[in-house]
């Protein structure tokens, strides 16, 4: 059945995914191991943007609707539409030529109801807002209005013609819809959980709408297991234990798993501010010397994360510069420092960290798991598939660009476990990585810096005929967006 989805003005690239994944994790699709089963028809309404805020979606049922919307954070509504058109005459007719076997059980006199009128581009009075909603006198609502608490909530939304340009996207022609509220986003969370009221804070922890939105493209849920190989302030493991997901983390400071501010200012008092399960355990670890046993494999349903890629935080592994130089050799801790030793570390590479996390989440992520994290991207290349890093065991699901930068964005990938490992694919894997290690040692020779391209002025690495004069994403007012 088509449904009229409303997203919020806000990560335009992130919305479809998001939907798709919860649509997958509610039982939309019934095949769950092919991700080509798992694309949701979408079909804009007439005159609108491709980054308009409406969207018709076809989904199965309205149970799966409803728990899409109430889990979504880009969703601000998904609606059962009995009516559109130009003006409020073709609403009319569109709305009483609608099936009456499907408006009359939300009509009933032991019901009670409430109209929300909205607008996307202008305005709209406490005035123009009564006038909107008299004019639906031809609706034959029996029941009682209660504004607080309504059985039914109806909505009419308008869209302004936005020829003239107001930072929205372009509308050819207003368009008005009314309809059924079957779900909603909550947005309450994201104040409960702003990074400014955590315990503890630090200059990598991942925004809460940002985690919350990693945590449903990994489908976190109860009964599921959640791995976050770089855990750092933990905010990824936060919103997984939120939607009821078993917890575990690891990162390579051993001041972040233990109590580096004292017993009330670390990541497990972050989850005892919201009152939430404890992970099951937190490691110190390094993602380059993994500490599973070997022959362990499938393990976790899911693994999020922000891999150190040298912008906020450059990433770090075992050994120190002279053991890996070979300048020393393997050291024992006496036992008499041991508790208050931290292990020296050396520069770890971007293509290094990649290729290990894949291979991590290639042994142990259970068939069907998902593999969430960012990936940079500098804008004066392009941005397509074939620069992002690869595995056999694995299909790319969705990629979701966020840019932060006139030259610099990241994409949020989204991978599908579809294979079990084996060392033939293991063998496969080892080929990409080299070609992918290849072409960015290239990148380095040529003398650019993932760090330096973000921060540095736009002259200093760009000439007149760059490829950052391709056309550009159109810029909306709004953050984010």
């Amino acid at each position: 059945m088509w449904y009229l989805c409303v997203f919020y003005h806000r990560l335009l690239d992130y919305r479809k995914p998001e939907v798709e994944s919860l649509a997958d994790l509610f039982g939309a699709f019934e095949d769950k191991r092919r991700p080509g089963n798992r694309v949701l028809q979408w079909r804009l309404p007439q005159h609108h943007h491709p980054d308009s805020p409406f969207y018709f979606v076809d989904l199965p049922s309205e149970d799966v609707a409803e728990n899409v919307a109430n889990r979504s954070i880009l969703v601000k509504g998904i609606y059962e539409l009995w009516g559109e058109g130009g003006s409020y005459e073709e609403l009319e007719e569109a709305v009483k030529s609608y099936p009456d076997e499907r408006k009359l059980p939300y009509l009933g006199s032991e019901s009670t109801f409430k109209i929300t009128v909205d607008s996307f581009g202008k305005v709209m009075s406490l005035l123009e807002q009564n006038e909107r909603i008299r004019g639906l006198s031809y609706i034959p609502f029996k029941g009682r209005v209660n504004l607080k608490n309504p059985d039914h909530n109806f909505w009419l939304m308008e869209t302004d013609d936005t020829a003239t340009n107001n930072g929205l996207p372009p509308v050819a022609q207003r368009r008005i819809f009314f309809g059924r509220e079957v779900g909603g986003a909550d947005r309450k969370l994201l104040p409960t959980y702003q990074l400014k009221s955590r315990n503890y804070l630090g200059p990598t922890a991942m925004d809460a709408e940002m985690a919350f939105l990693m945590a449903n493209q990994a489908q976190a849920a109860p009964g599921k297991l959640v791995y976050d190989p770089f855990v750092g302030m933990g905010s990824i493991l936060v919103s997984a234990a939120h939607f009821g997901a078993m917890t575990m983390g690891a990162d390579i400071d051993i001041r972040v798993v233990r109590d580096e501010r004292g017993p009330d200012c670390n990541v497990w008092s972050n989850f005892k501010q919201y009152g939430l399960p404890m992970p099951i355990a937190l490691l110190r670890a390094d993602n380059n010397l993994p500490p599973w046993r070997p022959g362990l494999k499938e393990v976790f349903d899911a693994i999020i994360c922000d891999p150190p890629y040298g912008v906020r935080a450059g990433g770090r592994k075992s050994g120190g510069r002279k053991l890996l130089k070979g300048v020393i050799g393997p050291y024992t801790v006496p036992d008499d420092k041991r508790a208050d030793h931290i292990p020296s570390t050396a520069p770890y590479s971007l293509a290094e960290c990649v290729h290990d996390l894949l291979d991590l989440a290639a042994r142990m992520l259970v068939i069907g798991g998902r593999l969430v994290f960012f990936y940079p991207v500098l804008r004066e290349e392009d941005s397509c598939e074939e620069h992002f890093p690869e595995h056999p065991c694995f299909e790319l699901v969705a990629t979701s660009e966020q840019i932060l930068s006139s030259r610099y964005s990241r994409v949020l990938l989204t991978m599908l476990k579809t294979s079990s490992y084996t060392e033939e694919l293991a063998l496969a894997a080892w080929m990409k990585h080299l070609e992918f290690r290849e072409n960015h040692s290239k990148w380095l020779e040529e003398g650019n810096n993932l760090h330096s391209s973000v921060f540095s002025p736009a002259d200093v690495h760009h000439s007149g005929d760059s490829k950052l004069s391709k056309e550009s994403k159109p810029k909306y007012r709004g953050k984010y967006v």
